[in-house]
């Protein structure tokens, strides 16, 4: 069996500890995934020495918060040293998934006040918004 079948299995049916464990495990497979795109890019894995003195190399990682709805997650994107590489696992610019806001599209629709709107994104993302901006 391995880590995510065990942990699955161990996690009791707590809506929010099944959230919080998809959430580290899509934080887990987005900050991989971003890892091998890069060494896609590059066309050697780290520390292989067919790639030094390359011209182009590995040059540490920035973070960026997205929000999803399991929860935010914290990416660490790879850079490269020439800053050619750009990612194409997460879109540019966003911090939230789509899903928020077709979220906030139908509680709108349903009658559910800007205001209210507002709050309950507070309260589940811990992001602050004006009814304005819902």
């Amino acid at each position: 069996m391995n880590d995510f079948t065990k942990n699955m299995a161990q996690a009791p049916f707590d809506q929010d500890k099944v959230n919080d464990f998809l959430r580290k495990e899509i934080q887990t497979a987005v900050n991989q995934l971003l890892k091998v795109e890069l060494t896609a890019f590059l066309g050697y894995d780290p520390y292989a020495r067919n790639g030094w003195n390359t011209g182009n190399s590995r040059n540490g990682a920035y973070f960026r918060k997205v929000d999803t709805q399991f929860g935010p997650i914290e990416v660490q994107v790879p850079r490269d040293r020439n800053g050619q590489f750009h990612q194409h696992t997460l879109p540019d610019y966003k911090q939230h998934s789509d899903i928020l806001e077709s979220m906030i599209i139908k509680l709108y629709s349903k009658g559910v006040t800007t205001r209210e709107i507002a709050d309950l994104i507070e309260k589940m993302y811990g992001s602050h918004y004006s009814p304005a901006q819902v």
